[in-house]
């Protein structure tokens, strides 16, 4: 029976399993340009925020690992996962459960009405173990093992997405900054242009309406102002929640310029699934509902558990004592279910139809990184062209302030004029600062869609 247990041991109901291969991949992504160079990005590097070559977002990104709690709560799901394993492998190996117990009577004999004391003792182990004929606990293990995988995937890219948001977030308040230092500047230009304006007007060289339209400037500008100072309040606070900071506590000194961005390199397209923990979890979900449908194909089979009991029995009193061995070996149970009406098909289908979920989503994980990326190409690449066409607007709107002002002093024009111009201008800056963060936002966006710096090694 041992040899004909050993022998059927090695049966295994579950199919067999491949990766699953993403059809049309390209040599190369098509939106490379000036500003991705289709150069491989190194695997190895996991800080791979230092790209982007700014210190003050490597002393934050430094800190999301240790005080993040939606990282913390991702760590503790990977823990639960890496616990059913070891439930699940448990299942292999024997249990064994020991008893004890002491019970007292007392009994009357009838004849000479005598009651007599009794103890009795009694200890004993049972042990049970289910020979995996069918490959059952073994599906069931490696069930669990790629579901642990998928949830370490499912960690990283967690992680990855923390990481990247608070990248999103540190550009969006620099963008704030560089509005906030613009505004500041325009304020006190205005202020100097309220004060010529009230200058001529008391000479009689302007209209009471110049004075208004400078004044109706200024106090726009500087309500503007005061928007973004509020909005890069709630941004730093936003910053602080992800590194696990009270917001109360913490602040990032502000700079008056926005950083040029960096030239992004790009892995190519075959290392693409490779290096994105999402489509890693998709595909290591697929392995465990294939790995479910040998359970469920095992539940057709006989279920067998070798038992073995074994202990004694004593029974002691003031007449006499006497204790008995006892012991037991061979099948605790066989059972084969004969009808259930239908259960186990059901199970059975269930598991082929979930393994077909996962293979679509699998195939959808790995479309949309081929399609996030291909789109931060695009606009990294269109917001470059942008950024030089805003440039030129920039200069233009510039001079054109400077002629108006220039032309109001000597009363060529009346104050209208200078308004028009200084909106332009001011416009102007705001776009150019808008386009340079979406392009370092964007750059952001880019790596993530990469992977970071994950990579699979599953």
């Amino acid at each position: 029976m041992a040899l004909l247990l050993c022998l059927l041991s090695g049966c295994d109901l579950a199919p067999a399993y491949r990766k699953p291969a993403t059809p049309d991949i390209p040599a190369s992504f098509k939106e490379t340009g000036p500003w991705t160079p289709a150069r491989p990005m190194d695997a190895g590097q996991r800080a791979w925020w230092s790209v982007m070559g700014d210190a003050g977002l490597n002393g934050l990104e430094d800190r999301v690992a240790q005080g993040s709690p939606q990282l913390a709560a991702a760590v503790a799901r990977y823990d639960q996962a890496r616990a059913l394993v070891r439930r699940a492998r448990a299942e292999f190996f024997p249990e064994i459960d020991a008893t004890a117990s002491v019970q007292r009577e007392r009994t009357l004999f009838t004849r000479g009405g005598t009651y007599f004391n009794y103890r009795e003792y009694a200890a004993g182990g049972v042990v049970s173990w289910e020979p995996d004929i069918w490959g059952r606990i073994r599906n069931l293990v490696a069930a669990a093992r790629a579901d642990a995988q998928a949830s370490a995937a499912d960690l990283a890219a967690v992680r990855l997405s923390l990481e990247a948001e608070l990248g999103d977030d540190y550009f969006q308040l620099r963008g704030l900054d560089a509005r906030i230092s613009l505004l500041r500047q325009t304020v006190t230009a205005y202020a100097a242009a309220l004060d010529l304006t009230t200058k001529r007007f008391t000479g009689g060289a302007a209209s009471e309406l110049d004075v208004g339209r400078a004044q109706t400037q200024l106090a726009a500008t500087q309500s503007l102002l005061d928007q973004q100072v509020g909005d890069r309040a709630v941004t730093e606070h936003a910053i602080a929640v992800l590194i696990g900071a009270q917001p109360s506590g913490f602040s990032i000194a502000p700079v008056d310029d926005l950083a040029a961005p960096p030239v992004i390199p790009v892995t190519t397209p075959s290392r693409l699934l490779e290096r994105r923990p999402d489509v890693a979890a998709a595909e290591r979900h697929m392995a465990a509902a294939n790995a479910r449908i040998g359970v469920a194909r095992a539940a057709f089979f006989p279920n067998i558990t070798l038992g073995a009991t074994g202990g004694s029995d004593t029974m002691t009193s003031a007449l006499f004592s006497a204790g008995t061995g006892v012991w037991a070996l061979g099948p605790a149970m066989a059972t084969l279910a004969v009808f259930d009406g239908g259960r186990r098909f059901a199970d059975l289908a269930q598991v082929h139809a979930e393994y077909a979920e996962a293979a679509a989503q699998y195939r959808q994980v790995a479309l949309d990184a081929f399609r996030e990326v291909e789109d931060r190409l695009a606009l990294l690449n269109h917001l470059a062209d942008a950024s030089a066409r805003q440039g030129e607007a920039v200069s233009a709107a510039a001079r054109t302030n400077r002629l108006a002002t220039i032309q109001y002093r000597e009363g060529a024009v009346d104050y209208l004029q200078v308004v028009i111009a200084q909106t332009a201008e001011l416009q102007a800056r705001e776009d150019m600062i808008t386009i340079n963060t979406r392009r370092l936002v964007t750059g952001i966006d880019l790596v993530r869609a990469m992977g970071g710096g994950w990579k699979d090694h599953a």
